[in-house]
């Protein structure tokens, strides 16, 4: 037995080919780590809020979301080591995949001894404890990051996806004024960083849902010309 078999590390593969799937549970099975495996975005990012992972596995190539887009997602609420799995080569598409939040880039066809090193290399650097992703409730306002669910006085509140993803970068950065090109790098790429009117558009539509009066705001405050700041508390009085 290897000697991470022991601490049987729990590794999400998240990739639309079946062939891969079951060539990597194979694979990390015979090296002693639990494996959890998805076929989709949307069934890995469930998959990953419901049961956790040490290290994630990421296909670029989904069939229903870019894994880009996965990727900033789960950016918002975890930093798990993810090793991003693709016929990708270009090194635009390595570079914008690190920019992302990957850990690790791999080609396919790849050889797998180098690829279980890659692992190995990530979970080594992997916190031992499992990371709790952050719940913010003042009482009003529920939003559990890692169930991407939000609630407003008790009842659940549906948001479109960047207005999730907006409220959900405040959050985790509470009380620090977070920039527009952030903002706009985070929700739309590197080439939007001057795009003011999409965020603009869009937090008007998230204060609009809140019913968060930006003159005298209870959770998301402007500092006039920089950005935004998430200002709610969680012993906020109900």
């Amino acid at each position: 037995m290897t000697e991470h078999a022991a601490s049987a590390a729990r590794i999400l593969v998240i990739d639309d080919e079946p062939q891969i799937r079951r060539f990597l549970d194979i694979g990390l099975r015979a090296e002693g780590y639990v494996v959890e495996l998805a076929d989709s975005g949307e069934s890995g990012l469930a998959a990953l809020a419901r049961q956790g992972a040490d290290l994630v596995v990421l296909d670029l190539g989904l069939p229903d979301r870019d894994g880009h887009d996965v990727l900033r997602d789960l950016r918002t609420w975890t930093q798990v080591p993810v090793v991003v799995l693709t016929v990708r080569a270009g090194e635009a598409e390595k570079v914008a995949a690190l920019d992302a939040g990957a850990n690790d880039y791999v080609t396919k066809p790849f050889g797998v001894q180098e690829f279980m090193a890659r692992v190995r290399a990530l979970l080594r650097t992997r916190a031992t404890g499992q990371e709790a992703p952050p719940v913010y409730d003042d009482g009003v306002l529920h939003v559990d990051l890692a169930r991407r669910e939000v609630t407003l006085r008790n009842e659940p509140l549906t948001l479109a996806r960047k207005e999730y993803a907006l409220l959900a970068l405040l959050i985790r950065h509470a009380n620090r004024v977070i920039t527009q090109p952030q903002m706009l790098r985070e929700l739309w790429g590197e080439h939007h960083e001057h795009d003011t009117h999409y965020l603009r558009v869009l937090v008007g539509k998230l204060r609009q849902k809140l019913g968060d009066d930006a003159s005298a705001p209870r959770w998301i405050a402007t500092e006039p010309g920089v950005g935004l700041r998430f200002v709610g508390r969680s012993d906020t009085p109900s």
